[in-house]
């Protein structure tokens, strides 16, 4: 018997350390290979790190909240022999690299759980990343029930997904009862930590201002509708998001200096030509941004897809760094809750923010006739420092002309 100093490996190109978020074994736990042992949080992403050997844990380094360095010894195995700790760590800086290129590509595989090139013989180990065994543990799949589609019969996340929709069974877990008098402590860690910090630093340092209209989107309705029943079967269905990401592509435009970042300790304004929106989306972990790229070079369907897909994977944990970042201009939608108006927090460094609330059927007066118009209010905030008031005033007036007369978003 030997023991194995696990050092915390390179997670990514410039990080220097990470946070713990959550512990996935205890101390006197035997592990296989590959069995996630730790969650780390970045300033880049969240990754679980896999188990470099087969062992017994003796002893783990560091708590939830609490940050690691990049080589700081973070858990010890007590293993059979005593392999090279410098050929541990090779290789398990190769298996995060996989893991975090492999959530991104094996979303788009074909799937077939009936069919596999590889069938797994009884007692042979299950092939799955941490990121998969993680999903099956939360949805109570047995990862020894499924032939996986991937090489040498690994299990992908599609598998998981597949194996659901065909009815297999899931493991149901009760709902748990709650004290009344009691208090539940919860550390502000990982990404709640994160988002914390990002929108105290846009609050504290930008000097927010918001303003608010009403669009009425009764003909982008219409159009809306014409589009979605005449699609084919390669193209998405439309929501009214991907119209104003095309009509707030042509206002950012003709508005470039809301286009922007503001490096407020360097004294500058970066103003780009590529514009890139960031999508706020709400998931199970906390709010992320995935980020919709160069959206002036896209069609409607194209923004509808590749929207759908940033944001589907950031909800099912599989963006990547680079979905994560670079937004110019960023939209957060209310969606179905409406609501009468919001002050949205600027994406620092961004400049300005669009809110978007629900269309609703309301009576208008037009030409002295009272009609039932759809009416979409928007809210938006702008950098008060950079963007005067007439400024974000104009461009949100420019989106309002673009969707209340929709055939010029694309003309």
């Amino acid at each position: 018997m030997g023991e194995i100093e696990f050092r915390l490996p390179d997670i990514g190109e410039g990080v220097v350390e990470g946070e713990i978020v959550s512990w996935h074994v205890n101390v006197g736990d035997v592990v296989k290979e590959d069995d996630p042992i730790l969650d780390v949080m970045t300033d880049k992403a969240t990754v679980t790190i896999p188990s470099p050997t087969d062992g017994e844990i003796k002893s783990i380094q560091g708590k939830a909240g609490e940050m690691l360095k990049v080589g700081q010894v973070c858990i010890i195995f007590e293993v059979e022999g005593v392999p090279s700790n410098e050929d541990i760590e090779d290789d398990t800086e190769d298996k995060i690299t996989e893991i975090i290129n492999e959530e991104t590509k094996e979303e788009n595989k074909p799937v077939s759980v009936k069919s596999s090139t590889h069938l797994r013989k009884t007692g042979e180990r299950v092939m799955a990343s941490p990121a998969v065994r993680k999903k099956a543990r939360e949805k109570g799949i047995d990862l020894n029930s499924l032939q996986g589609s991937g090489p040498g019969g690994r299990i992908t996340h599609n598998d998981l997904e597949t194996w659901k929709e065909a009815g297999a069974p899931v493991t149901a877990g009760g709902p748990k009862k709650i004290a009344l008098n009691g208090i539940k402590e919860i550390p502000v860690i990982g990404l709640r930590r994160k988002i914390a910090e990002q929108m105290s630093k846009s609050y504290s340092t930008i000097a927010h201002f918001s303003y608010f209209e009403e669009v009425d989107v009764t003909n982008l309705d219409e159009l809306r509708i014409y589009l979605n029943k005449n699609r084919d079967e390669t193209q998405p269905k439309l929501t009214y998001l991907p119209f104003i990401m095309q009509a707030l592509v042509r206002s950012l435009m003709k508005h470039p200096n809301c286009n922007a970042h503001y490096l407020d300790e360097e004294g500058k304004v970066l103003q780009f030509e590529a514009i890139n929106l960031g999508i706020a989306t709400q998931t199970d972990k906390g709010l992320f941004v995935p980020v919709v790229k160069n959206v002036e070079a896209q069609d409607i369907w194209q923004s509808a897809s590749e929207m759908i897909r940033v944001s589907s994977a950031a909800r099912d944990g599989t963006a990547s760094v680079n979905d994560l970042q670079g937004s110019t201009f960023t939209i957060t939608s209310l969606g179905k809750m409406g609501g009468l108006g919001a002050t949205p927090i600027i994406n620092h460094p961004e400049v300005g923010i669009l809110g978007v609330h629900n269309a609703k059927d309301t009576p208008v007066v037009i030409n002295g006739r009272i009609e039932i118009r759809k009416i979409m209010r928007l809210s938006s905030s702008w950098d008060h420092r950079i963007i005067d008031g007439w400024d974000g005033a104009m461009l949100i007036q420019t989106l309002k002309s673009f969707l209340e007369n929709p055939a010029t978003i694309f003309m």
